[in-house]
């Protein structure tokens, strides 16, 4: 399985659950959703982020193209499972929601995991090497 799948599959996987999560919260406890909400973007976020940087310190070949595929598999796989999520844990969600979790929300996931990945890959690259040394910034 290529590096890219794998952390789109997974990176999908989260941000599909933190969707069916937060609604959930929110159906249940309305009073508590925008800090739910803000807690769960932060989340989300932080891995991404986290998994940037090891692959930047890691030395990972290609790993702006691995994230970026990885965006593109995260997206439309987080918009699929948020809606399958709420449909069977919150509400009765139905096929309706499911183009607009395919087009806007899965744009805005692949987008979030993108950056917050490029992010990530930034402060990697500034992390002492293991061998003592800095890569090129090249």
């Amino acid at each position: 399985m290529g590096a890219w799948l794998t952390r789109g599959v997974w990176m999908g996987l989260l941000h599909g659950a933190v969707q069916a999560g937060v609604v959930a919260v929110n159906v249940r406890s309305p009073e508590a959703s925008p800090s739910v909400r803000i807690i769960a973007f932060g989340l989300v976020v932080v891995i991404a982020v986290l998994w940037g940087a090891l692959d930047a310190w890691r030395g990972l070949d290609e790993r702006g193209m691995c994230w970026f595929f990885a965006a593109l598999v995260a997206g439309p796989s987080a918009g699929v499972l948020g809606v399958v999520g709420t449909g069977l844990l919150v509400d009765q969600t139905g096929t309706e929601s499911l183009w607009p979790a395919l087009t806007g929300g899965a744009a805005f996931t692949a987008l979030v995991v993108l950056v917050s990945a490029a992010i990530g890959m930034g402060i990697g690259n500034l992390l002492p090497q293991p061998d003592g040394s800095r890569r090129s910034q090249a």
